[in-house]
């Protein structure tokens, strides 16, 4: 049941919003993975900020959703 401060999300956006965090939870597991091939002290740093990214951008949605449970 949808509150008036937390309307009820539709089944697409829902859908969406599964999508994106399946993505999010890829890209930082590549970038972990990535991060411990490379030799390169700055490039391995690069890569482990987008990992950080990522994590970050899922823990966002991730919030987002439970705030309209």
């Amino acid at each position: 049941m949808a509150t008036a401060n937390k309307p009820e999300l539709e089944s697409k956006n829902l859908t969406i919003l599964e999508d994106q965090l399946n993505h999010e939870a890829l890209g930082n597991k590549k970038c972990d993975v990535y991060s411990n091939l490379f030799n390169d002290a700055n490039i391995k740093n690069v890569v482990m900020q987008i990992a950080q990214h990522h994590r970050q951008r899922f823990e966002n949605l991730l919030q987002y959703l439970e705030s309209h449970k």
